[in-house]
């Protein structure tokens, strides 16, 4: 097959390189620079750098280029930017192409879903996947295995991308709850913020449990509010990813966590490093999800006011832990 990835960060790339161990792949990036960059020095040295890519890999910044025989369009662009991306394709893409979205995040402040844009944006295309789990681009670009979720209410749109993308390091499953493994995706970022600002103020192995326990709940409970199956939240994109993102020293959003606790403002964090932390940007549709439903998302308003409200981190924990008790399964 032809598998055309849109959107040239880490994610995207490692994907790419797993891709390419079956089908054809071309990487598009938006910046002429960058591609020219990554196709000469045969390595991503801005997101994966020291993962040689393969020789064949094409990389261009020429989206008619890009998408030319595509069976697949695999997008990746950040959730602030994924619909103003997908609209370049629009008029552009082959009707056959089955999308996907492998960005983990909720598009603010319309509370969109990128599955959700990508039907918005693609309107005659019923193939629309969303591809999740517990993933780092990291491991996923060096063979590290894993497996992951191809989600889809087309059940053929999923097999066919289970199909492209499992390899000898990458399992991929089918999934037909679209709404609860996205929503897994995005919010366990949010819980990952959190998870980082535990690791920042020293708290040991406990803490880290319970917080993924709660956070999972917390989870789980807006997901069932808006339509998702509660078992997917024990599978590889809810408890799986939540797992991962939280403990791993790959979490963009751990560490931005970790830096939130050191003191840092959110402007100085994000203005040190190239990477996208989504978690920064959902925590606010989480917020009005929050209000709208009128659920209890405790973590989630907890890290929101760390980031924009000032919040000191220790007083977070503080009115976390000092919460009206309940029963655990209220």
């Amino acid at each position: 097959m032809n598998i055309t990835v849109i959107g040239a960060g880490g994610w995207g790339t490692a994907l790419a390189i797993q891709a390419m161990k079956r089908n054809n792949v071309k990487i598009w990036s938006f910046l002429k620079e960058e591609a020219d960059l990554f196709r000469e020095k045969k390595e991503n040295v801005y997101y994966l750098p020291g993962v040689p890519l393969p020789d064949s890999l094409d990389i261009t910044c020429d989206a008619q280029y890009a998408v030319k025989d595509a069976d697949i369009l695999l997008f990746v662009p950040p959730s602030k930017f994924f619909r103003s991306v997908a609209k370049q394709f629009a008029s552009i893409a082959p009707k056959h192409a089955v999308l996907v979205s492998a960005t983990k995040g909720i598009e603010y402040p319309s509370e969109r879903r990128m599955t959700q844009i990508l039907a918005e944006v693609f309107p005659d295309n019923k193939r629309i996947v969303a591809l999740s789990g517990p993933t780092h681009a990291e491991e996923v670009a060096r063979n590290i295995p894993t497996s992951i979720v191809s989600a889809s209410a087309d059940e053929d749109a999923a097999m066919l991308v289970q199909e492209a993308f499992s390899t000898d390091s990458l399992r991929v499953y089918t999934n037909d709850d679209c709404v609860g493994v996205e929503l897994s995706a995005a919010v366990k970022n949010v819980i990952a913020i959190a998870a980082g600002i535990m690791r920042g103020l020293g708290f040991g192995d406990n803490t880290m449990a319970a917080l993924i326990t709660r956070g999972l709940a917390e989870m789980k409970r807006l997901g069932v509010q808006l339509g998702a199956k509660p078992e997917t939240y024990s599978g590889l994109a809810g408890v799986g990813d939540l797992i991962v993102t939280c403990i791993s020293k790959h979490s963009r959003n751990g560490r931005v966590g970790e830096a939130l606790a050191q003191g840092k403002k959110i402007d100085e964090i994000l203005a040190g490093t190239k990477m996208v932390a989504e978690g920064v940007e959902t925590v606010k549709s989480l917020l009005k999800y929050e209000e709208e439903l009128g659920i209890e998302m405790p973590i989630s308003r907890a890290v929101y006011d760390v980031i924009y409200n000032g919040l000191d981190p220790m007083e977070g924990v503080k009115l976390l832990m000092g919460r009206p008790l309940k029963n655990e399964h209220a």
